[in-house]
């Protein structure tokens, strides 16, 4: 079956750091998935802090640090109304800026100064990858039926509240509806190149996940993990006496209908100030050291199902309910064989698909201009 987004796969440009919620340390991130390489697939909404927290030790197998990439060469200050030419088809200055956009509308901030070169040298580089792919296509005859757009359409429509929320997002990102199905028509196209190229050559049998499990130990240890929900009222640490006194009488007051037989979730939908808030408070699965120091020493003194007294951080007053309290241990191979099959896959996907790229590039006239 066809992936919805094979084309993230050719993606390297920026690693953002989610965020987390409110009881998390703040050096504490976890990379965000990778920006889509079209217009298109970068419509998608806001992630919700609090969601999504990855358990310790979860991190896909063979996900270890890169080497530092060689320094980039660098990039004018005013760039030219065309940056670059593939085959005669130009990447135009109004391109890259959109594309720029959507890179740091997915970070959250604008790219640092000292990432600058590095980051835009990234998205030109990835869009000239998707110019030769999308040539490819052409070259191809590869027909995307109206159906087939229609689909991908709703598909990203699906991930908004509703049509206002929709229209704003391709707004922001500088899109109309038309312009966004010629994107996913684009991308489809590209999608079926890669698929028909790609696929053949790529298997992974039970040796291969075996071999990888049994030469890599170290990725399959899991420490000590603990899931927990908490409802937070917020207070900054410098905030008046008066101030924090009522934060805390309002944390004591929502203590007392958890204890007098309250549903958890709900009154952490309804009281919490914390991201986790439409989860229930649910913080999802974390390790030691992941947490500021009297949250985790909160946790770390319950039993599953109890529930703490009030807990002073930095952030504000908690109240915190321990779900689980999970040993450390080492994932058997019968657990991880699924994971590291869809990495094995995926890691031999991303080698097939460079090789492809670089043939074509090799048979092609690219000029950066920049």
């Amino acid at each position: 079956m066809r992936s919805t987004k094979p084309i993230l796969l050719l993606i390297a440009w920026l690693v953002v750091a989610a965020l987390g919620p409110a009881c998390r340390k703040a050096s504490e991130s976890k990379p965000a998935a990778p920006a889509a390489s079209s217009p298109a697939a970068a419509v998608t909404p806001p992630s919700t802090p609090g969601q999504g927290v990855a358990a310790p030790g979860a991190a896909a197998p063979g996900a270890a640090m890169a080497p530092a990439a060689p320094a980039a060469k660098p990039v004018p200050a005013s760039l030219p109304d065309v940056l670059a030419r593939v085959n005669g088809e130009t990447i135009s200055r109004g391109e890259f800026e959109r594309m720029l956009r959507q890179v740091e509308q997915r970070a959250g901030r604008q790219v640092p100064a000292e990432e600058r070169d590095r980051v835009y040298r990234g998205v030109l580089d990835q869009l000239v990858a998707f110019h030769l792919l999308t040539q490819e296509a052409t070259a191809r005859k590869v027909a995307v039926a109206d159906g087939e757009v229609d689909a991908k359409v709703a598909q990203v429509r699906q991930q908004f509240p509703g049509e206002a929320e929709f229209t704003k997002a391709l707004a922001s990102r500088g899109l109309t509806l038309d312009a966004l199905r010629q994107d996913m028509r684009r991308e489809i196209g590209v999608e079926k190149v890669l698929e028909a190229e790609i696929r053949p050559k790529i298997s992974v049998s039970e040796g291969d996940v075996k071999a990888f499990y049994d030469g890599n130990p170290q990725q399959f240890q899991q420490p000590e993990a603990f899931r927990a929900s908490h409802i937070l009222i917020r207070v900054d640490q410098s905030a008046p006496p008066a101030e924090k006194q009522a934060a805390r009488k309002k944390a004591e007051g929502v203590l007392a209908q958890v204890r007098a037989g309250g549903d958890f979730a709900a009154l952490a939908r309804a009281h919490s100030q914390d991201g986790s808030a439409p989860n229930g408070g649910d913080l999802g699965l974390f390790g030691r050291g992941q947490m500021v120091a009297p949250f985790e020493q909160a946790v770390a003194a319950l039993g599953p199902g109890e529930v703490s007294g009030i807990v002073e951080t930095p952030f504000g007053y908690h109240i915190i309910k321990l779900a689980e309290k999970r040993p450390a241990r080492t994932v058997p191979l019968a657990e991880a064989s699924p994971r590291i099959g869809q990495f094995l896959m995926m890691r031999a996907r991303q080698e097939k698909t460079g090789e492809f790229l670089r043939a074509l590039r090799a048979r092609s006239k690219v000029e950066i201009l920049i």
